[in-house]
């Protein structure tokens, strides 16, 4: 067993309202300790009908989160996929709708996503002492390819991955005439990059365009989907738990990492918000130092505050002024 999450954490009895009796399908779940398995246990434990963990690599750990659910009386079901490959994707359809009793996912959480192990965009090496031109040439080269296949692989995953799994799932609910929700994970990074991971930031930017896109694709059906886009801060999971000491990675936005359960109960108490409120809206999750209590010092990592902001992008388009005092004319 590879399955290490401590389960009770994501028990929120009072924060079942946005799951209760929900089809849930969530991409990108089956990695232990990570952002999909949290909202996966969340969902789960907390009156969803039915878990799609959907993995595309990660079968082991996905298995084995499918098993524990089973064993706490969820009605849990593996999905392997590689989101990015249409025919991998559309293969799985009729097989979630019949693990769902003949109904399409009414929850649909887009999270599938990867990141670069880190370069800096716009640099190249440095030259090596005593190392010849040609050979610092290849080298150059073999580490341009390398860190662009990175990139290249990050932005399928989310773009192409997301945006497939948005027109699959939305098209089946619209066929189906359900009511459907769609929540789509970003990150903080989308609207405040850091350094060494580009890809990741400009798919998490992508990201956010999707409610927004999709509405207007589903015209007057749009009534009948319901969708939102969460900026999360750093949570510690297998991709980022090696810096969890590294104050210069996350220490700018948060006092430390937060924990896949603390992020699920912000994420839970978001979801159980009406869907009139929260449709169309991004969520950005604020972490900051918790007031001080006046006892003595605490024993473990220190108290943190979350506290959710709805983030709003304003175009601001104002006409050039030497472009606007002689505009090019056309008969």
């Amino acid at each position: 067993m590879t399955y290490t999450a401590p389960t009770d954490r994501f028990r929120f009895d009072a924060l079942r309202g946005g799951v209760e009796g929900k089809r849930v399908l969530i991409t990108g779940a089956g990695k232990d300790g990570g952002i999909g398995q949290a909202m996966a246990l969340s969902t789960g434990l907390n009156g969803a009908d039915s878990v799609g963990i959907h993995f595309h690599r990660s079968y082991e750990d996905g298995f084995d989160l499918v098993d524990r659910l089973r064993d706490e009386g969820v009605h849990a079901f593996p999905v392997q996929a590689d989101v990015t490959n249409l025919r991998d994707l559309w293969a799985i359809r009729s097989y979630v709708i019949d693990q769902m009793g003949g109904l399409p996912p009414n929850l649909v959480i887009c999270n599938s996503g990867l990141t670069e192990s880190g370069y800096n965009l716009g640099r190249t090496l440095r030259q090596v002492e005593g190392e010849s031109t040609s050979l610092r040439r290849a080298r150059v080269r073999q580490h341009f390819i390398d860190n662009l296949e990175q990139s290249r692989l990050v932005l399928d995953t989310k773009v192409d991955g997301f945006l497939a799994s948005t027109h699959l799932w939305a098209g089946e609910a619209v066929h189906a005439g359900e009511q459907a929700q769609f929540v789509y994970v970003s990150s903080r990074q989308a609207v405040d990059p850091g350094p060494a991971v580009p890809g990741y930031a400009l798919s998490n930017w992508a990201v956010l365009q999707l409610p927004k896109v999709l509405k207007v694709n589903l015209g007057r059906s749009a009534d009948l989907v319901s969708c939102f886009t969460l900026l999360l801060p750093f949570v510690r999971t297998g991709m980022t738990n090696e810096y969890a000491g590294n104050e210069r990675v996350f220490g700018r936005w948060q006092p430390r990492m937060l924990e896949p359960c603390e992020m699920a109960e912000a994420f839970m108490a978001l979801l159980a918000r009406p869907t009139d409120e929260t449709d169309g809206a991004m969520y950005e999750l604020m972490v900051s130092a918790a007031a001080e209590t006046g006892q003595a010092d605490p024993v473990g990592p220190p108290a943190v505050e979350l506290i959710w902001h709805r983030l709003a992008l304003n175009l601001d388009e104002q006409p050039v002024d030497w472009s606007a005092a002689e505009p090019l004319r056309f008969a």
